[in-house]
């Protein structure tokens, strides 16, 4: 397969955005009746929307307010903007695609202004990606849905058939089987049965791409 271009989905794969993401989540659920572990929110969550966590919440017995998805998304940012860390190996992995002249985007379910508060927090890193960041609730085609991978194929005037996308969650790993396009599933724990069911090869160091999609 001749790689023309490297898709990443951001949070969990660029920046370690998640922890913080689900510790706030966990206390807003707490706050309004419904207690969930970080691992059951991970493997419910992972990978979607908050307007989809409000709703499966309330359905839960969660007493969210009308207003909470637009609230949290306050606090969130907030939090993200205290500090979170750049997933290991990220930079190195762009100069190498830069060497080799293949292009990379991102596409997120997250909306842009967390890619903002995250992503913000590297400017040379988000400097590299201006123009190549996309926001599938901002775009109103969140993953599962192929086309915010589609549109950041085209965006960098790549074939689907020849690009690949970098996940972490089985929703992320499902809108690339659905766009045609060959997924590497970032596993730095190691074993995730639900992101291998969805055909995700799953790695576990960003230093393993290279080889993978035929660097050397």
């Amino acid at each position: 397969m001749n790689v023309q271009a490297v898709l990443f989905d951001c949070d969990g794969v660029l920046v370690d955005s998640e922890p913080a993401t689900f510790d706030l989540l966990g206390e807003e659920l707490a706050a309004h009746g419904l207690s969930m572990s970080h691992d059951e929110m991970e493997r419910m969550f992972i990978g979607g929307t908050i307007e989809g966590v409000a709703r499966q919440a309330r359905e839960m017995g969660a007493t969210l307010p009308d207003d909470w998805v637009e609230s949290y998304y306050i606090r969130l940012y907030a939090r993200l903007r205290e500090g979170v860390a750049l997933m290991p190996g990220i930079a190195d992995l762009l100069d190498r695609l830069d060497a080799a002249g293949i292009a990379y985007a991102v596409g997120s379910n997250g909306r842009m202004a967390k890619m903002e508060a995250t992503l913000g927090q590297y400017p040379d890193i988000k400097a590299r990606l201006e123009g190549r960041l996309f926001s599938g609730q901002d775009m109103g085609c969140p993953k599962p849905a192929p086309d915010l991978y589609l549109h950041a194929a085209r965006a960098v005037g790549a074939d689907p058939t020849a690009c690949v996308v970098i996940e972490d969650s089985a929703t992320g790993a499902r809108a690339a089987k659905n766009a045609g396009m060959r997924c590497l599933g970032y596993a730095p724990q190691g074993a995730n049965p639900r992101l291998a069911a969805e055909g995700a090869e799953l790695f576990t160091d960003m230093a393993q791409v290279p080889k993978l999609i035929g660097l050397g």
